[in-house]
């Protein structure tokens, strides 16, 4: 279909989200996003038409990344201004002055994106810095094609849209997702073995391509689990408050919980959740 028609279907749901049940941050964080995807929903009905281009999508593409994370920033910023950034495009701009910061990713499935696959996301968290790593207050991921918005604030549940979102509760039969082994990454060993292992118990594993989404996935109830080897801060850490406000459980791969730190990431529906760190680790039967 059409890019063109998904412009059409743009913010028909995401508008009924009652801001009388919302707290300020939360009321930012959406209106923030919701702003920032209106120009990336025109842009990406524009990629099908530049895939034929010579000049391609990879400038395009760059500019949107970069024009979301500014519209981002100024409207987070304007509303916090005590807050500072952890961004993809321009790093960390936090400094021992700031005790809560934003982190932001404007467009997780970047290559999703580039190829006209709908399948991406903007990410935005609050957190306050505890010591070295930071302690997620509340989480925003928004799927601006399908018109998904995933929220969460720490200790009050996880919603899409307006509905409350809950794990799944399977123990069988279990569909993951995760990255996919590249031959030009350091890892791609520890990434090979771990999707050949969990392959073999006849799980079914997809590939998607954005990490955040895949968090609120799991968070709805769609993966029973995703694990990734090193993933950047910006796009687990409003997807980790939401799974775990979901009923879900977060880790690093071996059992810790720096996650943010180390990029080590496993979460899930949490039935299944030692287990699969045992296929992932090697030690299941």
């Amino acid at each position: 279909a059409s890019g063109g028609g998904y412009q059409r279907a743009y913010l028909c749901r995401t508008c009924e989200i009652d801001s009388m049940l919302a707290s300020p941050l939360m009321n930012v964080m959406t209106q923030a996003v919701i702003k920032a995807a209106k120009p990336l929903v025109r842009d990406f009905s524009e990629v099908d038409k530049l895939q034929v281009s010579k000049k391609g999508t990879a400038n395009f593409v760059t500019n949107a990344d970069i024009r979301t994370e500014r519209i981002l920033m100024q409207e987070l910023g304007h509303a916090r201004k005590e807050y500072g950034f952890i961004t993809e495009e321009s790093g960390d701009l936090a400094d021992s002055g700031h005790s809560d910061v934003w982190i932001i990713d404007p467009i997780d499935g970047t290559t999703n994106f580039i190829h006209a696959i709908p399948y991406f996301c903007i990410s935005v968290a609050a957190a306050k810095c505890v010591g070295d790593s930071y302690e997620v207050q509340a989480g925003v991921i928004y799927d601006p094609i399908h018109d998904e918005m995933f929220v969460a604030e720490k200790g009050q549940g996880a919603r899409l849209n307006n509905h409350r979102l809950q794990v799944s509760p399977r123990e069988q039969d279990l569909f993951f997702s995760t990255a996919a082994p590249r031959i030009t990454h350091t890892n791609f060993n520890d990434v090979e073995s771990t999707l050949r292992r969990v392959s073999a118990t006849g799980a079914t594993v997809r590939c998607s391509g954005a990490a955040a989404l895949d968090l609120a996935y799991v968070a709805a109830g769609r993966y029973d689990g995703i694990w990734y080897h090193n993933i950047k801060i910006w796009d687990i850490a409003a997807g980790m408050l939401i799974v775990n406000e979901a009923g879900g459980r977060v880790s690093e791969i071996g059992g810790g919980s720096n996650m943010l730190l180390t990029g080590s990431t496993v979460a899930s529906n949490g039935k299944i959740h030692n287990a699969l760190q045992d296929m992932l680790t090697g030690k299941a039967a």
